[in-house]
């Protein structure tokens, strides 16, 4: 074609690309250009002239790109010596200079000659380096694209792996054995162009950032010795760089990548020499300098760097020293320490977060954590840490310097609360192994800060909430410096008792501290919350001196009297759930107090609106849990009849047994059929709704928390044992049982009840105050969506929910503590409750009752029901499939889309919960050995369960179809779990019977349609393929419908097929290793694997595998050398 053709037809790429690139152009003319652009690139035959043409200098950028983009995709079709013999000149002539040069010209010209070389080299282009060693000898502009090139080939063949393995073996192989030759090359370029740089020349600048960056992917993954040869020059070198500013964060990225090695501990000595003092010297002050210029982003990330590169420094140490080799600690450990000190007391709270996994390694390590330098700086860590626990830094505020580099960190409030927490939670682990090792200084320090608390004047800080006069809020000075100390004090002081041995703990001490808080008075919520917390920190001391129970008692029933208002409302739960926890892990110690602690909670009882029903029935748990301790049946029975007696009278009586067994009754009673005036202060059924709350709570509470005796010898004695099962096993009888069996019928009347309400008569007959009010809470919304509760000061809220609020409220927890009775009746009263007469009958007609009306969200509290809610998950997943196929124009307005995405994480939700408790009633674990087997092969045990449901035939099956059926349901989740625990080990235990054929293609069928809808996951991939496979290789020698079904998947090839099959079937044959077997039945099912839709429409770049350099060929099996005539063979074994 004459070049006036090659022109003319560029001028029309060019107008094309013109209207591509315009904002202004329409979507059809678009289209259209586009259209021409793909032809071209397709179909014309000149695509190397036209390229070329449209590469040169002369034209714009964006064409400039389209054109080498053209040279790219020709090199694409294998026409790579055109492009080969074409491309030179533009490297070494085609590009402007090295500052004026558009970043992605010089990416896409880098891209095209990778391409090349992954055809061609070392085979077809074995002279490839020396060609780049001569480009790069031109100037910067080509030395810069040299450095372009060698970092994607690095990239493409070794992280990202994007070509054939044979190919990548190849070229990987050739890079390792010219290594040297390329280490050599890249460090004296940056030799080099460093020089020249500090002679101000800023294109040597440029080269010398591509040169660190090709040095980062490659110091990755070479051998150590590399980096570490010439006595370490590259470290060297990268230490120098720390101090030039424009190449600062690219050496520290390479010395990080190289710090951070992993290997064997032999080679990885020589990275101790950063332990030296020029390399230290070196750091140290680059990191001064960076933090001394203030806050500049780039130098920020400088420092994060350097950060990171210590800590990565500190886990060598900790690999190295104490092993088998003869490191010893750095004669600069303790100026490594002060450097890493520095970094924890940084005002970023994410450099601060930083060290905190190093100073754990340090604290815990065998050698180290005897070192006199590092025992010397635990007081220093934990005064640092008294600091980084104080909750400030937010990033919209400005109350400390941590709040400006939060801005860099953290996107919102919400994000660095979250953060935050982590960072606290992390902080306390590694406070807690420092204080294994000083636990006396932790305990000091603590009490010095409680002592300063408890005498310090509140500061509310300005007053930008709703908390009254004098009140904190939780961004308020004083309170987050409580809460700092707060969880220093238990961090420290529970780490003090683990510990010290009971002779060298400072009771003394720990009493006065004690005394201090319990007389320590204060109304402000939030801080009366900390002292609480720190009484119960310091409540072990009580052990050693009791006669102060009283006074800590005292101090918790005082606090559950508080003021009843929203800000109190979390003090006095934060007190019953004091008293509870005491009860429970001190039960022996609250024991003489017991009559006390009754007659307080009697007195509370007394008053019915004193206390909310929440905090009466924590109260008498923890009255529950002390009785526990009399370890006398008559005596406990006698306690718990009389702390239940007001519960039973009002449960038993005429009008609670009309309210709980009739729907409308009980939405009347419970003032469901209101119309409220003033929906925030009206509420005239409160009381009946609280009495009804009160009841449930506490016959949970009892049935939780009621006991008999762990020993048998006491348990004997005490009247509790009352046989003993055929296998030895001791049968015991609960002293609540009595009182909980009478109260069990009204309680299965509520069930009932409650099931009924969601008729579509009973809603109607909810009043207009109270449509939504068995809608979902919106907590229950944000928990399922996964969405952070917003960080709200605490009285930005309304001081009263209104009493829409309240009725969800009540009719959501009042549904899950049923079941929760339910679900505790077995373990707590055992034989008792499993021999009541109708049990199932009952259970059947009240909680398994007009379940088509109840919504998702309230059958996750009885997911038992499998049958019919695997029916329900199928027909939900159908909706939800259906809903992701039709284009946005089809979709219905009426559902908004946050309604999908809950409605859907629902259905997510519910469906794990249900394979989840099929897979612990059906597969039976042996151990951990076992369970790490099963996980991998899905080889569960169902042997011990599966048995006794034999007979009952429907649940077998419906228990196998839900398996089977969930694994197409998209959950990706749910489907590993199904895949590796459960599926194989159900279907297991049916195949010595006759399954239908049917069934068996099914079964088989099902898994390939998890393949096709979760192919695109390798973990979910990896467990459908080796499923199908222990399908296929166990049922197709008796059923033949399952070639069947392997022949309908998309481009199986038969002949492959075939001889799997006949491999398969023919015992004879020696059988092929278990993991060839299985990759050449994956090859055979590749047509049904789903792929992700990035790739589903791709075009496939095929890149010829060349005759490889380091396999020989084997000689030919079918001929016996021993037979030769000539024994020639034999000879030829022992060439080389």
């Amino acid at each position: 074609m004459s070049a006036e053709q090659v022109s003319s037809l560029c001028d029309q790429l060019v107008k094309a690309v013109t209207v591509i690139m315009d904002p202004a152009s329409t979507q059809r003319y678009r289209l259209e250009a586009l259209k021409f652009c793909e032809e071209f690139k397709e179909k014309c035959p000149i695509c190397v002239p036209c390229g070329l043409k449209l590469a040169e200098k002369t034209q714009t950028a964006i064409v400039r790109h389209f054109g080498l983009q053209i040279l790219e995709h020709v090199s694409y079709k294998y026409l790579v010596f055109a492009v080969l013999y074409n491309s030179a000149p533009l490297l070494s002539q085609g590009t402007q200079s090295i500052l004026e040069e558009e970043s992605h010209i010089k990416d896409v010209l880098s891209r095209i000659v990778v391409e090349m070389i992954k055809r061609e080299w070392p085979q077809h282009w074995p002279d490839m380096l020396k060609e780049l060693d001569t480009l790069s000898k031109q100037g910067e502009t080509q030395t810069e694209l040299v450095m372009f090139i060698l970092l994607r080939l690095a990239e493409d063949v070794v992280t990202f792996q994007t070509l054939p393995t044979q190919r990548r073996r190849d070229i990987q192989q050739t890079l390792t054995q010219n290594m040297e030759k390329i280490f050599s090359f890249l460090l004296t370029t940056l030799q080099q162009n460093v020089n020249k740089y500090r002679r101000m020349a800023q294109a040597n600048c440029r080269v010398g950032i591509a040169a660190l960056n090709t040095l980062a992917g490659y110091i990755d993954w070479v051998a150590l010795s590399h980096i570490t040869a010439d006595n370490c020059k590259l470290l060297e070198m990268l230490c120098l760089l720390l101090n030039e500013p424009e190449l600062q964060i690219g050496a520290a990225e390479c010395l990080l990548i190289a710090v951070s090695r992993k290997g064997k501990l032999e080679d990885r000595k020589p990275l101790m020499v950063l332990f030296g003092d020029v390399a230290m010297h070196y750091i140290l002050s680059a990191a001064q300098t960076a933090d001394g210029e203030g806050l500049v982003e780039k130098h920020y990330v400088f420092l994060k760097r350097l950060c990171q590169v210590l800590c990565a420094l500190g886990s060598q140490l900790c690999a190295l020293l104490g092993s088998d080799s003869d490191v010893e600690t750095p004669a600069n450990f303790g100026k490594y320490l002060d450097s890493f000190l520095a970094f924890t007391t940084h005002p970023s709270q994410f450099l601060r977060s930083s060290t905190q996994i190093t100073w754990g390694a340090l604290f815990r390590h065998e050698v180290l954590s005897r070192d006199p330098l590092l025992l010397a700086m635990i007081p220093k860590y934990l005064r640092a840490s008294m600091t980084n626990l104080v909750k400030v830094g937010f990033p919209s505020k400005t109350d400390s310097p941590s709040c400006e580099y939060s801005r860099f960190d953290f996107d919102s409030d919400e994000d660095f609360n979250a953060f935050f927490n982590s960072f606290r939670a992390q902080q306390g682990e590694v406070m807690r192994m420092a204080c294994r090792l000083d636990p006396q200084t932790g305990f000091q320090m603590a009490g010095e800060w409680l002592k300063y608390q408890l005498t310090s004047p509140v500061d509310t800080g300005p007053m930008n909430s709703k908390t009254g006069e004098g009140l904190c809020s939780i961004f308020s000075p004083s309170f987050v410096q409580w809460d700092a100390m707060t969880f220093f004090s238990e961090s420290v002081i529970s780490q003090m008792f683990r510990t010290l041995d009971k002779d060298e703990i400072p009771v003394n001490d720990g009493i006065d501290l004690l005394q201090l808080v319990l007389n320590f008075e204060t109304k402000d919520p939030l801080i009366l919350s900390c002292v609480l917390t720190n009484v119960s920190a310091l409540f072990p001391f009580v052990t050693y001196r009791p006669e102060y129970l009283p006074q800590v008692l005292s101090k918790f029933v005082v606090s559950v009297q508080a003021p009843r208002t929203r800000a109190v409302k979390n003090v006095r739960r934060h007190a019953c759930s004091s008293i509870i926890k005491m009860c429970r892990d001190y039960p022996q110690l609250v024991l003489p107090n017991f009559e006390m602690l009754y007659n307080h909670v009697k007195q509370l009882l007394s008053n019915e609106l004193l206390l909310t029903q929440m905090e009466k029935c924590a109260l008498m748990e923890a009255l529950v849990l002390i009785s526990n301790q009399f370890k006398d049946y008559e005596r406990q029975k006698v306690f718990l009849e009389e702390l239940m007696a007001p519960v039973a009278g009002l449960w038993l009586s005429p009008e609670m047994q009309r309210v709980l067994s009739d729907p409308e009754a009980f939405i009347s009673y419970v003032g469901a059929d209101n119309k409220i005036a003033d929906p925030v202060l009206e509420d005239p059924s409160g009381l009946n709704r609280s009495r009804i709350s009160f009841c449930v709570y506490t016959i949970l509470g009892v049935v939780k928390r009621a006991r008999w005796p762990a020993a048998t010898e006491e348990a004997k004695a005490g009247g509790f044992l009352v046989g003993y099962m055929p296998s030895g096993s001791p049968i015991y009888r609960n002293p609540c049982t009595e009182q909980v069996l009478k109260l069990l019928d009204n309680l299965l009347a509520l069930i009932r009840t409650h099931n009924n309400l969601y008729m579509p008569e009973m809603v109607a007959r909810l009043g207009e105050t109270f449509a939504k009010a068995l809608d979902m809470l919106e907590v229950e919304k944000n928990a399922i969506l996964g969405l952070p509760q917003p960080l709200l000061e605490l009285y930005d809220s309304p001081v009263y929910k209104t009493v829409l609020e309240r009725m969800q409220g009540f009719f959501c927890t009042l549904y899950d503590n049923c079941f929760h009775i339910l679900g505790n009746a077995g373990p707590s009263m055992q034989q008792d409750f499993y021999t009541v007469e109708g049990l199932a009958t009952q259970l059947l007609s009240s909680a398994f009752i007009n379940l088509n009306n109840i919504p998702d969200y309230r059958l996750r509290p009885m997911l038992r029901i499998l049958p019919s809610l695997s029916q329900r998950l199928s027909q939900k997943w159908q909706v939800i499939n259906q809903r992701s196929m039709l284009c946005e124009d089809e979709a219905a307005d009426d559902n908004p889309e946050s309604q999908e995405m809950l409605e859907e994480q629902l259905v997510r939700l519910l469906t794990r919960e249900v394979m989840d408790l099929i897979t612990v009633c059906c597969v039976s674990k042996k151990g951990v050995e076992h369970n790490t087997t099963a996980a991998v092969d899905g080889d569960g045990d169902s042997s011990d369960w599966f048995p006794s449901l034999t007979p009952f035939q429907d649940v077998c099956t419906a228990l196998l179809i839900t398996a089977y059926t969930s694994l197409s349901w998209k959950d990706t989740l749910s489907c590993q779990r199904t895949t590796t625990q459960l599926c194989w080990p159900l279907l297991k235990q049916v195949l010595p019977g006759n399954l239908l054929p049917d069934a068996v293609s099914w079964f088989f069928t099902s898994v390939l349609k998890g393949l096709q809808t979760h192919g695109q996951h390798d973990g979910c991939m990896a467990a459908l393929v080796h499923l199908a496979f222990q399908i296929y290789e166990a049922l197709r020698p008796r059923y033949a419908e399952l070639k069947a079904v392997m022949e309908q998947i998309p481009d199986i090839q038969r002949d492959s097929l075939e001889q799997f099959d006949s491999k398969l079937l023919n015992p004879t044959l020696q059988k092929v290793a278990d993991k060839r077997r299985k990759d050449h039945f994956k090859r055979l099912i590749t047509g049904c694997i789903g792929k992700p839709l990035g790739e589903q429409f791709r075009k496939e770049v095929h890149i010829r595998n060349l005759p490889s350099l380091f396999k020989k060929v084997k000689p030919s099996l079918e001929t016996d050398v021993l037979e030769n005539e000539d024994g020639e063979g034999l000879t030829a074994l022992f060439e080389p």
